[in-house]
C-alpha cells in the first residue's frame, strides 16, 4: 500500500487532471481514461481513489473550489484597506489567465450538472456561502471604517458575486459586448458606487 503522502499527492494529481479535462471537454464527454492519461496513471489507479465518475467529479469540483480560495487568501491577508482588498479580490476573478479560465469553465460545468444533482446543489450552496461570507466580511470591515455605504453587507455580496458570475460567463462565451476589460470597468464602477466619498 502506498504511503499517505504519496497517496495524497496522487489524489491531487488526479483531481487536477480531472479539472483540466472537464474544462476542455465538459463533464458529459469526460472519460476516466482521459483523466488517467492526463494524470500519468492508469484507470485502475483512478478507481482506487474514486469508485465512479460521479464521485470523481464531485471531489474535483470541491478541489477546484479549495484551490480557488487558496489562491486568493494572500490577497485578503496582505491588504489592510478594505477597498483595496475588495478590488484585488474581485480582480482575481477576471478570466485573464489560464488557471482562472480553467476554474471558471469547471464551475460552469458544475452549474449545469447541479441542475440534476442534489449533492452538487449542496456543494454549490457551500461554495457560495463561503464566497458570500468573505465578500460580506470585507464590506462590513469597510463600513466599520467609514469607507463603504451603510447597506446590508450580505445583499452587497450577493449582488457583486452574481454580477461577477454573469459577466465572467459572457467573457468565457466570447461575447463581443463583454470583454475582460469591460468586465473590469463594470466591477470597478460597482465598487466605486459602494464607496463613501470624502466630505
Amino acid at each position: 500500500m502506498a504511503r499517505p503522502s504519496v497517496e495524497a499527492e496522487r489524489r491531487e494529481q488526479i483531481l487536477s487532471a480531472a479539472c483540466e479535462v472537464v474544462s476542455e471537454l465538459g463533464f458529459k464527454s469526460l472519460r476516466v481514461a482521459d483523466v488517467a492519461k492526463r494524470a500519468g496513471t492508469s484507470t485502475g489507479t483512478v478507481h482506487y481513489y474514486f469508485d465512479t465518475k460521479t464521485e470523481l467529479m464531485r471531489a474535483a469540483f470541491e478541489w477546484n473550489f479549495t484551490r480557488s480560495l487558496e489562491r486568493r487568501r494572500p490577497l485578503l491577508d496582505q491588504q489592510p484597506d478594505p477597498r483595496d482588498r475588495l478590488r484585488m479580490f474581485v480582480d482575481s476573478y477576471l478570466p485573464t489567465d489560464d488557471v482562472t479560465v480553467r476554474a471558471w469553465r469547471v464551475w460552469a460545468e458544475l452549474w449545469v450538472e447541479a441542475l440534476h444533482d442534489r449533492d452538487l446543489q449542496e456543494l454549490n450552496d457551500q461554495v457560495y456561502g463561503e464566497w458570500r461570507r468573505i465578500v460580506a466580511g470585507v464590506v462590513r470591515d469597510g463600513q466599520d471604517r467609514g469607507l463603504f455605504r451603510d447597506e446590508d453587507p450580505v445583499l452587497v455580496a450577493n449582488g457583486l458575486i452574481g454580477m461577477i458570475d454573469g459577466l465572467a460567463l459572457q467573457v468565457l462565451l466570447g461575447s463581443r459586448s463583454m470583454t475582460v476589460q469591460r468586465m473590469r470597468e463594470v466591477c470597478e464602477r460597482t465598487i466605486r458606487d459602494l464607496e463613501l466619498t470624502a466630505v
